[in-house]
């Protein structure tokens, strides 16, 4: 009788591929017979450490995942990791995703890629992830998740940046503790990012007119959307209006499914209640796996 369980997955292990000429690294974790594989893209003044934090195996997002059969490649985003230090050749929109969908292509060659890949982003990754999922390249994901993104900032960060207009010299913009309110919300050494903090490329500040071009490329993305909010949300309007916000611009995304997480800071993945978190997404990644029609009330028209 043949077995339909997942195989126990190997070990997550850090690989180093070639893309056209600059190195690309990834945290990987490789199921024997995946159902398919999540591409995870981490946020800003991280790298995919991010998705397994050192010591903290519960909230691995890969060793999670990977139980329940997926293989998962944490990819470095352009400009950390192994290509920090390369931001020459990567300070064009158009040139990180392609180094991003290349990135994926090698790294899968030579392995069971299952029934498909799923785009799993988080805060700043979340721009390079609309990019890939509104591509011609990216019609043929199973889906995506965007964690920690919005389009409005939450009171508390709009209240800061205010302040730092009005006196520049004196001030500044008291964003990391927003980026990880409230402590209560992660491990005692988890809080504050110390362990898995990276610095970020040069282009990564540079957001002049986002907000357009994101309007025009959600309405693009073809697959099925899941969104996640923490509930202490502090970077982005949070609550069921900062969901519905950034929602509304994905029109052609055939099924759409919000969610916000309890107990989580702005950082999902590493929260106290990432297990929590992940086992959410992961049900959503194997209906994707299998096809499973939107509900009525997540059917977006296309």
């Amino acid at each position: 009788m043949t077995s339909t369980e997942p195989e126990l997955a190997s070990g997550v292990h850090r690989e180093v591929v070639g893309v056209h000429g600059v190195p690309a690294s990834a945290l990987v974790i490789e199921a024997a017979r995946p159902r398919a594989v999540i591409v995870a893209v981490h946020g800003g003044a991280t790298t995919s450490t991010y998705f397994d934090h050192p010591g903290h195996p519960r909230l691995s997002l890969l060793r999670t995942a990977a139980t329940a059969g997926f293989t998962v490649i944490a990819l470095d985003r352009p400009g950390y990791g192994s290509s920090a230090g390369h931001e020459e050749r990567l300070q064009a929109p158009e040139q990180r995703t392609d180094f991003a969908f290349a990135a994926v292509d090698t790294f899968l060659r030579d392995r069971d890629g299952g029934l498909g890949v799923f785009l799993w982003a988080h805060s700043a990754g979340c721009e390079l992830t609309v990019r890939m999922a509104s591509d011609p390249r990216g019609a043929d994901l199973l889906g995506v998740e965007l964690a920690g993104m919005g389009r409005t900032h939450h009171p508390r960060v709009l209240a800061a940046m205010e302040e730092w207009r009005r006196n520049p010299a004196r001030t500044r913009p008291d964003l990391r503790r927003a980026l990880w309110d409230p402590p209560h919300a992660y491990p005692a050494d988890v809080y504050g990012g110390r362990v898995i903090g990276a610095a970020s490329p040069s282009y990564e500040g540079r957001r002049e007119g986002w907000q357009e071009e994101f309007a025009r490329l959600a309405a693009r993305v073809p697959v099925p959307l899941h969104i996640t909010l923490a509930e202490y949300e502090r970077v982005w309007r949070n609550g069921p209006e900062g969901l519905a916000d950034p929602a509304s611009m994905f029109t052609g995304t055939p099924r759409l499914v919000l969610h916000e997480q309890a107990g989580a800071g702005h950082n999902t993945s590493v929260s106290r209640t990432a297990l929590a978190y992940h086992l959410h997404v992961l049900a959503f990644v194997e209906e994707c796996a299998l096809g499973v029609p939107a509900l009525p009330s997540e059917r977006r028209a296309r």
